[in-house]
């Protein structure tokens, strides 16, 4: 699920924050992906996601295109200027279910979810 929120603090500083929750992934795979791109400049950023072999890439990808174009058309935002200044991965629920095991036990399997958010900011 991915919400947008889009704030104009003052008229020089405006940011455009996406959100998206409950993403499939585990909370450090998809830090490794974040940590590469954050500071860097939106079509740097996409470029280096697009070359990236690691399945978070993608899903990170996804959300930088729908932060620039918030940026761009709710705030009017030059997607040339824009850079990213916050990136960040939060931990989410994990879902749970049993997996029956020999002898009537049952094991646990545990599938982790992570909240994704990206502010991109006019340079």
């Amino acid at each position: 699920m991915i919400k947008n929120e889009n704030l104009e603090k003052l008229d020089s500083d405006k940011e455009a924050k996406v959100l998206a929750q409950h993403i499939r992934m585990s909370v450090f795979k998809a830090r490794r992906v974040i940590d590469q791109i954050r500071g860097r400049s939106y079509e740097e950023t996409l470029m280096i996601l697009e070359l990236m072999p690691y399945r978070a890439s993608y899903p990170i990808l996804k959300l930088v295109y729908s932060a620039a174009a918030n940026a761009s058309n709710n705030m009017g935002l030059n997607e040339t200027d824009l850079f990213i200044s916050k990136a960040e991965v939060n931990e989410g629920a994990i879902m749970k279910k049993l997996r029956p095991r020999a002898r009537g036990r049952s094991y646990m399997i545990k599938k982790t979810t992570c909240h994704i958010k990206i502010v991109l900011k006019e340079k």
